[in-house]
C-alpha cells in the first residue's frame, strides 16, 4: 500500500504499480517523480540535491517519489528510454516535465512549481496543466525556458529581477524565490548567469558617473547571479514599482530602518551587496529585458483573444533541385498544414557555408552528395511558424532516408518530392527547438533599425505604440525621449533636403519631444516599415487599415512615426542619435539571390537583405513623396 506522510526529513517514496500511482496523485501539494525502468533504476545522482532542496524549503507541500514505468500503465510512453525524466504533479495533474539530470534547472523547476502550486491552493489561481503527449513528441521541453521565455500578454508589464552574487553565495536563492512567488509575482523566465566585467559595465552603464561604479562592476562579475523576468498575476498594473517596493531601498541600512520586511533588509549586507536588483522604470526594464532575454516577446492581440496559441518557429530548407521547379507546390502544402511563413529568403550557398551549416554531418558517407546538392543552386530558406512547429514539420517531412520515406510514408513530403536516382532528400527540417533557433539565426540574423515616435503620437499614443512594438516581436534595445534641435531634425531628414516640404518637416520634428528607439528583430527595417504603413495616412487607411499610421496619424505631415528606409541608413541614424553604442548590425548586400558570406555573418553578425512575405503596399510616392 502506498502512503506519503508529512514528515520533517527527506523521503523519496517508491511507486511500483498502478494502484500506488493513483494514490500518489491524490496527495496534496507538489510531487516530483523520478520516472525509471527496472533495468536502469532511478536517477541516484540527484538524490543529494533533492535532500538539499527539501531541507532548505522545509515545506510539507513538497513530496518526492520514484516510479517504475514498467508496471504503471500511465507511464507506458516512458518505457524503452534511459534518459532521466522528472514529472511534476499538482492536484493529480501534470504541471511540468524535465528531461535529463540537469541539477540547476531541476532545482529551479522545483522551487517554481511549488510556488505555483501554493498559489493554486491558497489563492485559487488556475493550475497550469501541460499535455504530456505534447511534451513527449515536441521539442518545446522545459529546458528551453531560460533561452526562450514564453510569449506573454501585451496588456501586462514586465521587469527584470536579479538575485545578486552575494545572495547566491549565501545559498539564499530558493528562499528569495519562494518569497517572490508568495508575494504574488509571476516568474516567467529564470536563468543562472555569471556576468563578465564587460557585461556588468554595459548593464550598469547608466551608473558610470557614480564613484562606486568600478566596485559595482567587480561585485556583479564576482560570481553567478540569477536573472528573472517578473510579472504579476493580479493587482498592480505596473510591476516595476511593485517590485521596487518589495525589494526596498538600495541602501541596506535604510532598508532595515524603513522597510524591515523588504528583501534588501533581510538579505542585503551593504550598499553594493544588497542581494537583489530591480529596474528603476519601464524604460530601463525594457532595456534590461532586451539585454538578458533578446527573444522575449509579448503576444499579439489575436493570441490574447485566445484565437491563436503561441507559435514555435522552425527552419525549413527547400533544396535546389526542387526549389527551381516545385516550390509553389511545396509552399501550398506548407500552408495547408497550418504553417505561416514568417521569414523567407533564397540564397546561393558556397561549399564552405554548406560545411558550416552541416558541420555535424561532414564525416558521414552521404556528405559529398549533400554538399554537391546544397551548392548546386539557390536554396529556399523558410522560417515556419505554428504551434509545435518543430514536431509538425518533421512529421510532415517523413523519414530522412528517401527509400524508407517512399516505402513507409509515401504521403510524406520527402517521398512526394524525391528526385529520381538521387540519394539526398530535398527538404530539411530542424531536429529540435534549440537547433531551430540556431539555424534560423544562421539564415536570418538579427537586425536593428531606428524607430521614432513623433511629437503628435508621443502625446496621445505612446503606451499603445510601445505595447504593439513589443507585441510584434521587437526588442527595444535602447530608447530615449528628446526634443530635436532644428539642426538635428535637418540631419535626421538629410536625404530629403532638396524636397519642397523639407522645412515643414524640420519645423514639426523640432516642435516637441520625440521618442527614439533602437528596435531589434530579424529583418527589423522592413518589418517596422510594414508595421507603420504608408507615409500618407489616407493611403494607409485604404491599403493597410491595421497599420499604425492608418490608426494614429492625422495627416501626411503629422504621420506619427518614422523608420529608417534601409539597413545602411538605420546604422547611420542610430549612430547619429545614440552615438557609439554596441551594435550587432553591419549593413549587408542586396538582392533576393546572392552569395552572402553566411559563415562570416555568424562571426560579424552581418545582416542581409531578406526576402520577406509582406502584404502591405509600402509605396511612399504618394502626393509629393513625403518622407517616412
Amino acid at each position: 500500500m502506498y502512503c506519503m506522510y508529512n514528515i520533517l526529513f527527506f523521503v523519496q517514496v517508491s511507486v511500483t504499480n498502478q494502484e500506488q500511482w493513483e494514490e500518489m496523485l491524490a496527495v496534496k501539494g507538489l510531487t516530483v517523480v523520478d520516472v525509471y525502468q527496472q533495468w536502469c533504476g532511478p536517477c541516484r545522482v540527484v538524490v543529494s540535491l533533492l535532500k538539499k532542496i527539501y531541507n532548505e524549503l522545509g515545506d510539507d507541500l513538497l513530496h518526492f517519489a520514484t516510479a517504475e514505468a514498467d508496471n504503471i500503465d500511465a507511464l507506458a510512453r516512458y518505457r524503452g528510454k534511459c534518459e532521466p525524466t522528472f514529472l511534476f504533479y499538482g492536484g493529480g495533474e501534470l504541471v511540468g516535465v524535465l528531461r535529463g539530470a540537469n541539477a540547476p534547472l531541476l532545482q529551479r523547476m522545483i522551487v517554481q512549481k511549488l510556488g505555483e502550486e501554493k498559489m493554486v491552493l491558497e489563492k485559487g489561481v488556475e493550475r497550469k496543466v501541460v499535455n504530456s503527449l505534447f511534451y513527449e513528441f515536441s521539442a518545446l521541453i522545459i529546458t528551453t525556458q531560460a533561452a526562450f521565455p514564453p510569449v506573454v500578454p501585451a496588456n501586462k508589464s514586465y521587469t527584470v529581477a536579479i538575485i545578486k552574487p552575494d545572495a547566491v553565495a549565501h545559498g539564499k536563492v530558493n528562499e528569495i524565490i519562494m518569497k517572490i512567488q508568495n508575494a504574488g509575482f509571476q516568474i516567467l523566465a529564470h536563468e543562472e548567469r555569471r556576468l563578465t566585467e564587460d557585461e556588468a559595465r554595459d548593464f550598469y552603464r547608466h551608473k558610470t558617473a557614480e564613484p562606486c561604479f568600478e566596485d559595482l562592476v567587480r561585485f556583479m562579475s564576482s560570481g553567478p547571479s540569477h536573472i528573472l523576468i517578473l510579472s504579476q498575476a493580479e493587482g498592480s498594473a505596473n510591476v516595476v514599482p511593485a517590485w521596487r517596493e518589495f525589494i526596498g531601498p538600495a541602501d541596506t541600512e535604510e532598508a532595515k530602518r524603513e522597510r524591515p520586511e523588504s528583501l534588501r533588509a533581510q538579505y542585503g549586507t551593504e550598499a553594493l551587496s544588497n542581494a537583489v536588483h530591480g529596474s528603476e522604470n519601464i524604460e530601463q526594464a525594457s532595456r534590461e529585458l532586451a539585454f538578458f532575454f533578446p527573444n522575449f516577446r509579448m503576444a499579439s492581440q489575436t493570441e490574447q483573444d485566445g484565437k491563436e496559441e503561441h507559435a514555435e518557429r522552425t527552419l525549413a530548407l527547400i533544396r535546389p533541385d526542387v526549389a527551381r521547379e516545385r516550390r509553389e507546390e511545396i509552399l501550398s502544402q506548407i500552408k495547408k498544414a497550418g504553417f505561416t511563413v514568417a521569414l523567407q529568403r533564397e540564397v546561393l550557398l558556397t561549399e564552405e557555408q554548406v560545411r558550416q551549416f552541416y558541420s555535424q554531418h561532414v564525416k558521414e558517407d552521404y556528405f559529398p552528395a549533400l554538399l554537391h546538392t546544397m551548392a548546386s543552386g539557390p536554396v529556399l530558406a523558410l522560417a515556419l511558424a505554428r504551434q509545435a512547429a518543430v514536431c509538425h514539420w518533421r512529421n510532415l517531412l517523413g523519414p530522412s532516408d528517401v527509400n524508407k520515406a517512399k516505402e513507409e510514408s509515401p504521403e510524406c513530403l520527402r517521398a512526394q518530392f524525391a528526385v529520381e536516382n538521387h540519394p539526398i532528400n530535398q527538404l530539411h527540417g530542424s531536429a529540435s527547438q534549440e537547433e531551430a533557433d540556431r539555424e534560423i539565426s544562421f539564415f536570418f540574423p538579427q537586425q536593428q533599425t531606428l524607430a521614432v515616435i513623433k511629437p503628435d503620437a508621443l502625446r496621445e499614443h505612446k503606451e499603445t505604440i510601445l505595447e504593439e512594438i513589443r507585441g510584434s516581436g521587437f526588442s527595444v534595445v535602447q530608447s530615449k525621449e528628446m526634443v530635436l534641435t532644428k539642426e538635428m531634425a535637418e540631419e535626421l531628414y538629410m536625404e530629403h533636403k532638396e524636397k519642397p516640404y523639407f522645412s515643414q518637416v524640420v519645423e514639426f520634428m523640432s516642435s516637441g519631444p520625440c521618442m527614439m528607439l533602437i528596435l531589434n528583430k530579424e529583418n527589423a527595417v522592413e518589418e517596422w516599415r510594414a508595421m507603420m504603413g504608408p507615409a500618407d495616412p489616407e493611403q494607409a487607411k485604404a491599403t493597410c487599415p491595421n497599420s499604425m499610421r492608418a490608426r494614429f496619424a492625422s495627416n501626411i505631415l503629422h504621420n506619427s512615426l518614422h523608420g529608417a528606409s534601409t539597413e545602411e541608413r538605420a546604422k547611420e541614424k542610430i549612430h547619429f542619435i545614440f552615438g557609439d553604442i554596441c551594435s550587432d548590425v553591419e549593413p549587408g548586400g542586396e538582392g533576393e539571390t546572392d552569395r552572402t558570406d553566411i559563415g562570416a555573418a555568424q562571426k560579424s553578425k552581418t545582416v542581409w537583405e531578406l526576402k520577406i512575405l509582406i502584404t502591405s503596399d509600402r509605396n511612399t510616392e504618394v502626393r509629393f513623396a513625403f518622407p517616412d
